[in-house]
């Protein structure tokens, strides 16, 4: 079945490109152009009509962190994630990684096979992110101390081997014992590895980076800070072009003029993350995150006992508004949440509209609200 997707600003590759068409076929982006050289299509869509004046269509949104939605996390089980999928995807997200939190070694490792059978079934789940077990105490976040530990080598090989090739991205902190061969070890595996969660200075940051490491689990937070006399990981990660810095935008977890900041100071780099739990797209209330008890009051997520930040209640689409709310240019933007992301999984058929491409779509109106989104050429939401 073809689809025709026409008069809308497409934002695609760092531009934007006004009256612009696009047409799937076979799941994939077969044709592109502007003006009314588009030929018809079993389906048609003006995006005008369906998105208002000034309707934006951008590639399918890519989330590298989130924990859940609906009411629901990641942890509780493949239905639990498929309904926090719905949530997301509605908001534009079509392809996300699969976040736990830390867990036992058995116990993660149970659920990242069952995140391997769904990645062989859904498309829009693209694997698992392993935040935990293997994180500093001192920056845990909202992470059970009693279950984190260094990563020896028999559990790196477990639990890569219970993910069958779909472990997609491991959190880990460098300067645990054994860090830097489990770095080597994930990296030769084809896992992503990324520096979170951690009291690594920014010469330990570097020699994990010089290891392998290229993703900054979202900066600034649970890491040591920017001093003028000790800079830190963000730094470290900011003047290697080697890695991509995740950011949490939800105006909560980093000031918005910071996050315009890291924009300019990283072009290409930044990869815009929910890293949401259950309560995206749910009521404010009494949630569980890893065992932990988390109070969510005007959207904002903290643990019960002791009032740290845990998660988000973000969705993309959001994030998306706030940056450019803060100045962060629309192609820019857009690039944070699909070919920077999908770059880092090492990914060339999403997070873009160019021919040959998934056809993974947003269609938004003008002020960037959501209007409709299709995964494989489908109609997804």
């Amino acid at each position: 079945m073809s689809t025709v997707l026409h008069s809308v600003r497409l934002v695609d590759d760092g531009a934007e490109t006004p009256d612009a068409w696009v047409r799937f076929d076979g799941g994939r982006v077969v044709a592109t152009g502007a003006g009314a050289t588009w030929e018809a299509a079993d389906t048609v869509v003006d995006g005008t009509e369906l998105a208002g004046p000034g309707a934006i269509l951008t590639p399918g949104f890519v989330d590298l962190h989130t924990h859940g939605g609906g009411g629901r996390n990641h942890d509780e089980g493949a239905d639990a994630v498929r309904t926090a999928r719905a949530v997301h995807r509605a908001h534009g997200t079509t392809r996300a990684v699969v976040s736990l939190v830390t867990a036992s070694v058995d116990d993660l490792a149970e659920r990242v096979t069952m995140i391997a059978g769904l990645a062989a079934s859904d498309p829009d789940v693209l694997g698992s992110h392993l935040e935990g077990p293997f994180l500093d105490p001192g920056h845990k976040g909202a992470h059970t101390e009693g279950l984190l530990r260094a990563p020896g080598a028999e559990d790196v090989t477990r639990l890569i081997a219970a993910g069958r090739g779909t472990i997609r991205q491991i959190t880990l902190a460098p300067e645990l014992e054994g860090a830097t061969a489990a770095i080597e070890r994930l990296r030769a595996a084809g896992t992503v590895v990324a520096l979170g969660h951690t009291d690594a200075d920014a010469d330990a940051a570097r020699s994990a980076f010089d290891a392998g490491a290229t993703l900054l689990t979202h900066a600034f937070n649970a890491m040591r800070g920017i001093h003028h006399r000790a800079p830190g990981p963000v730094v470290a990660a900011l003047r290697d072009d080697r890695v991509v810095l995740e950011v949490i935008a939800d105006g909560v977890h980093v000031d918005l003029g910071l996050v315009a900041v890291l924009f300019d100071a990283a072009p290409g780099r930044i990869a815009l993350v929910t890293d949401a739990m259950a309560a995206a797209g749910a009521p404010d209330g009494s949630y569980e995150l890893g065992g932990l008890a988390v109070t969510v009051q005007d959207g904002v997520a903290r643990l019960a006992r002791d009032g740290a930040i845990a998660g988000s209640t973000l969705t993309q689409d959001v994030a998306l508004r706030r940056v450019v709310s803060a100045g962060v240019a629309l192609p820019v933007a857009v690039a944070a949440l699909t070919r920077t992301p999908a770059r880092v999984l090492g990914m060339t058929d999403i997070g873009s509209l160019a021919v040959g491409a998934r056809a993974d779509a947003v269609l938004l109106t003008a002020g960037l609200d959501v209007r409709s989104v299709w995964i494989d050429g489908a109609h997804a939401s």
